[in-house]
Formats: structure tokens, C-alpha cells, sequence
């Protein structure tokens, strides 16, 4: 069963607003072969519309698929599955298809068509690229508007995340590279001083 619930498109931002690591699928339209990756590099950019900004180097399979297709998804995996998300950073689809090889289980994205992960993530975000940019040719930067956003209602409600010690499992994960990731702290509620 599935804990997925849309999010607003108003409250996309907030699915990536803290930092955490993601996961970027992509399919090729023709073929319909699908890939995975991991990445580190992701920022809200715009509210409304909802738009990301992601870092995916020019030479990587995943970088061909977004461009030739126009869109990608943008999963946020939890803690449970730091293994798979390193896995997934560390193999080339190109070689292998990553969603076989690691027994993946996707589902279509009902507004664009991508993969999305729900059995391992705690999040997902449907984009659509946008037309290329200075950044995207010089820097690897892509920019996507969200088109559709799912998050799971054990810690995404009321248009943010609710992380405590009772589902640390489903807490985002943060890279600190090689291989070491940390998750999200203690959560702290700011009181008004004025």
C-alpha cells in the first residue's frame, strides 16, 4: 500500500528546500529503456511556477535521456535505503539497466510518463525541462518545472516535513561523499522575538 499523497504545487520547493539527496530518473522516448541516478545537486528555484535546478554532467546517459525526452523525475530517497542510492550513484545505465540489476520497482508518472520511486523514497517531483540556458551548456545545469509532486504522508503533511525519532527509517538522506551520507537532525520550531 502506498503512503503517496499529492503535494501541492505550491509546496513543491519544500520537498527539496533542505538540501537532500535525489535520485533522477529518466526514460528515452523511443525505446522506452530507463535509467537512475543519483545526485546531490538539486535546488528550488522559482515558486511559482515550481521550478528546480539539478546538476547533471553533459557526458552521463541520464543527461542524453532528459534532453532528448524534455522531461525527468526527481525522487527523494529515505534513510532505509541509503544502499540503493549509493549503488545507483555508482554504475552507469548505459552498461546495465539499474532497474533490473537492483530490483527497482518504479511507477509511471501520471502526468509526464517518467519513473518514479515509491518503495524507496519518501518523495517524488515530476518535471518538465525547460529550454536550454547559458548554465545548461557551460555548467551542466537543467531547469525543470514540476508538473506534479507525491510525498509520503507518514513525514510530508500540512505542506512540510514532520522528521522525528519515531521514523527515523524515512528521514531524507545528505552526502558527505565517499559513500557517508547523514540524515536530518533534530527538528527545531523558532519562536517570534518580536
Amino acid at each position: 500500500m502506498s503512503h503517496f499523497l499529492p503535494v501541492a504545487l505550491q509546496h513543491a520547493s519544500r520537498l527539496l528546500n533542505h538540501g537532500p539527496v535525489i535520485l533522477i530518473t529518466s526514460q528515452d522516448p523511443q525505446s522506452q529503456r530507463r535509467n537512475v541516478m543519483a545526485a546531490a545537486w538539486s535546488t528550488p528555484v522559482e515558486f511559482t511556477p515550481p521550478r528546480i535546478a539539478i546538476v547533471v554532467d553533459k557526458a552521463t546517459w541520464s543527461r542524453e535521456l532528459i534532453e532528448s525526452s524534455g522531461t525527468f523525475g526527481i525522487c527523494v530517497p529515505a534513510a532505509a535505503f541509503v544502499d540503493l542510492t549509493y549503488a545507483v550513484g555508482s554504475m552507469s545505465g548505459r552498461d546495465k539497466d539499474k532497474f533490473e540489476a537492483l530490483n527497482i520497482q518504479a511507477i509511471r508518472g501520471r502526468e509526464l510518463g517518467v519513473p518514479l520511486l515509491e518503495a524507496s523514497c519518501v518523495a517524488w517531483l515530476e518535471c518538465r525541462l525547460l529550454p536550454e540556458t547559458e548554465a545548461q551548456q557551460d555548467y551542466d545545469t537543467l531547469f525543470g518545472e514540476v508538473v506534479s509532486a507525491a510525498a509520503d504522508s507518514r513525514v510530508f503533511y500540512d505542506g512540510r516535513w514532520h522528521f522525528d525519532a519515531n521514523n527515523r527509517d524515512l528521514h531524507t538522506l545528505h552526502h558527505l561523499g565517499g559513500g557517508q551520507f547523514v540524515t536530518v537532525a533534530n527538528t527545531l520550531t523558532a519562536k517570534a522575538v518580536i
